[in-house]
């Protein structure tokens, strides 16, 4: 495991598993698939990754964000979680519509993501999604030596070895899924 580089290795983040009041249920529940993942507690107003960057000094590709994304085919919706760097986009309307098998894939609306993953809005992360969710890391992300993502609230973010994520289950690394 790569040590943390400098820009992260300031914010004071501690082991995640020994500050489970910082996550969000379903991540505290999870966490221990990520061992080496710490925390560190931020302003819930910084939870959105450009005000978190601007404020904490953080480079743009230094974090990923998790979206929610689904679609229907012959009645059936599908969900699945992408990971992708903060400076980049999810590729929806081809990569993900057609790695899905659904004709029309869309981001999931706020309500529902979060009362779907049990986290906030602004924390949703790949770490304690429902059973089942397929994960779609970008190459980008797996490539990081580590990469700041939601803990599940607003008020944490997490640290992690970019390919330690892959091993969360239904993990699976995505050539091209952002761009």
């Amino acid at each position: 495991m790569d040590a943390l580089p400098p820009h992260f290795s300031v914010l004071g983040a501690v082991p995640a598993s020994g500050r489970p009041d910082l996550l969000a249920e379903p991540v505290a529940a999870a966490i221990a698939r990520l061992p080496e993942a710490l925390v560190f507690e931020i302003d819930p107003a910084l939870a959105d990754t450009a005000a978190l960057n601007a404020a904490l000094n953080l480079p743009a590709d230094s974090a990923a964000n998790c979206v929610i994304v689904t679609g229907r085919r012959a009645g059936d919706e599908r969900t699945v979680a992408c990971l992708a760097l903060a400076t980049t986009r999810v590729d929806v309307n081809r990569t993900v519509k057609q790695k899905l098998d659904v004709r029309k894939a869309s981001f999931a609306p706020m309500e529902h993501a979060t009362e779907v993953s049990g986290m906030e809005y602004g924390g949703i992360t790949p770490v304690g999604l429902p059973a089942g969710w397929p994960i779609w890391i970008d190459a980008a992300v797996d490539a990081q030596p580590w990469v700041c993502i939601g803990a599940g609230t607003r008020a944490a973010k997490l640290l992690v070895p970019g390919s330690s994520l892959k091993h969360l289950p239904g993990a699976e690394v995505v050539e091209g899924l952002a761009g």
